[in-house]
Protein backbone atom coordinates (compact mmCIF):
# COMPACT_ATOMS: atom_id res chain seq x y z
CA UNK A 1 0.00 0.00 0.00
CA UNK A 2 1.30 3.46 -0.90
CA UNK A 3 0.60 6.33 1.45
CA UNK A 4 0.93 10.00 0.62
CA UNK A 5 2.00 12.48 3.31
CA UNK A 6 -0.09 15.53 4.11
CA UNK A 7 0.42 18.25 1.49
CA UNK A 8 1.72 15.76 -1.08
CA UNK A 9 -0.15 14.25 -4.01
CA UNK A 10 0.52 11.23 -6.19
CA UNK A 11 1.55 13.70 -8.91
CA UNK A 12 4.36 15.26 -6.84
CA UNK A 13 7.93 14.41 -7.81
CA UNK A 14 9.35 11.49 -5.86
CA UNK A 15 12.81 10.64 -4.59
CA UNK A 16 13.71 6.97 -4.73
CA UNK A 17 16.60 6.05 -2.45
CA UNK A 18 18.19 2.61 -2.61
CA UNK A 19 20.94 1.77 -0.11
CA UNK A 20 23.08 -1.34 -0.60
CA UNK A 21 26.51 -2.95 -0.59
CA UNK A 22 28.22 -4.68 -3.47
CA UNK A 23 28.88 -8.39 -3.61
CA UNK A 24 32.35 -9.20 -2.24
CA UNK A 25 35.06 -8.86 -4.87
CA UNK A 26 33.01 -6.65 -7.21
CA UNK A 27 35.12 -4.30 -9.31
CA UNK A 28 33.88 -0.73 -8.78
CA UNK A 29 34.69 0.34 -12.36
CA UNK A 30 32.71 -2.63 -13.73
CA UNK A 31 29.81 -1.75 -11.42
CA UNK A 32 29.79 1.86 -12.63
CA UNK A 33 29.86 0.65 -16.24
CA UNK A 34 26.89 -1.61 -15.49
CA UNK A 35 25.07 1.34 -13.90
CA UNK A 36 25.68 3.41 -17.03
CA UNK A 37 24.22 0.57 -19.12
CA UNK A 38 20.89 0.97 -17.27
CA UNK A 39 20.42 4.54 -18.51
CA UNK A 40 18.38 3.77 -21.64
CA UNK A 41 15.86 1.69 -19.70
CA UNK A 42 15.47 4.31 -16.99
CA UNK A 43 15.03 7.14 -19.50
CA UNK A 44 12.71 5.20 -21.83
CA UNK A 45 9.43 6.49 -20.39
CA UNK A 46 10.61 10.07 -19.93
CA UNK A 47 9.79 10.15 -16.22
CA UNK A 48 13.32 10.17 -14.78
CA UNK A 49 14.47 13.62 -13.68
CA UNK A 50 17.96 12.84 -12.34
CA UNK A 51 20.02 10.02 -10.88
CA UNK A 52 22.95 10.04 -8.47
CA UNK A 53 25.09 7.09 -7.43
CA UNK A 54 27.38 7.50 -4.44
CA UNK A 55 29.57 5.41 -2.14
CA UNK A 56 30.52 6.30 1.43
CA UNK A 57 33.80 5.55 3.21
CA UNK A 58 32.43 2.29 4.68
CA UNK A 59 31.51 0.88 1.25
CA UNK A 60 27.80 1.63 1.50
CA UNK A 61 26.19 2.75 -1.75
CA UNK A 62 23.18 4.97 -2.44
CA UNK A 63 21.35 5.08 -5.76
CA UNK A 64 19.11 8.14 -5.69
CA UNK A 65 16.64 8.79 -8.50
CA UNK A 66 14.16 11.61 -8.83
CA UNK A 67 10.98 10.60 -10.67
CA UNK A 68 8.16 12.81 -11.92
CA UNK A 69 5.57 11.08 -9.68
CA UNK A 70 5.01 8.20 -7.27
CA UNK A 71 3.17 6.21 -9.94
CA UNK A 72 6.12 6.66 -12.31
CA UNK A 73 8.62 5.61 -9.61
CA UNK A 74 6.70 2.46 -8.74
CA UNK A 75 6.18 1.55 -12.40
CA UNK A 76 9.88 2.00 -13.09
CA UNK A 77 10.85 -0.14 -10.08
CA UNK A 78 8.69 -2.91 -11.50
CA UNK A 79 9.92 -2.48 -15.09
CA UNK A 80 13.63 -2.64 -14.28
CA UNK A 81 13.20 -6.10 -12.78
CA UNK A 82 12.10 -7.32 -16.22
CA UNK A 83 14.75 -5.48 -18.27
CA UNK A 84 17.83 -7.55 -19.25
CA UNK A 85 20.00 -4.41 -19.14
CA UNK A 86 19.59 -4.41 -15.34
CA UNK A 87 20.83 -7.99 -14.85
CA UNK A 88 24.59 -7.20 -14.74
CA UNK A 89 23.99 -4.20 -12.46
CA UNK A 90 21.73 -6.14 -10.11
CA UNK A 91 24.04 -9.16 -10.00
CA UNK A 92 26.77 -7.02 -8.44
CA UNK A 93 24.55 -5.88 -5.55
CA UNK A 94 24.31 -7.93 -2.36
CA UNK A 95 20.53 -8.54 -2.15
CA UNK A 96 20.64 -8.98 1.63
CA UNK A 97 21.75 -5.35 2.03
CA UNK A 98 19.19 -3.61 -0.21
CA UNK A 99 16.84 -1.05 1.33
CA UNK A 100 14.54 0.93 -0.97
CA UNK A 101 12.19 3.76 -0.15
CA UNK A 102 10.12 6.28 -2.10
CA UNK A 103 9.21 9.68 -0.70
CA UNK A 104 7.45 12.66 -2.25
CA UNK A 105 9.68 15.70 -2.59
CA UNK A 106 8.02 18.40 -0.52
CA UNK A 107 10.70 21.11 -0.75
CA UNK A 108 13.84 21.68 -2.75
CA UNK A 109 16.71 24.15 -2.90
CA UNK A 110 18.51 24.51 -6.23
Amino acid sequence: MTTTPVNATSNDPVMETVSFRLMPGTDVAAFLDAAADTEACLRAKGTLVRRLLSRDASGGWSDVIEWTSMDDALAAAEAVMQDPAFAPFGAMIDPDTVQMRHAPILWRME
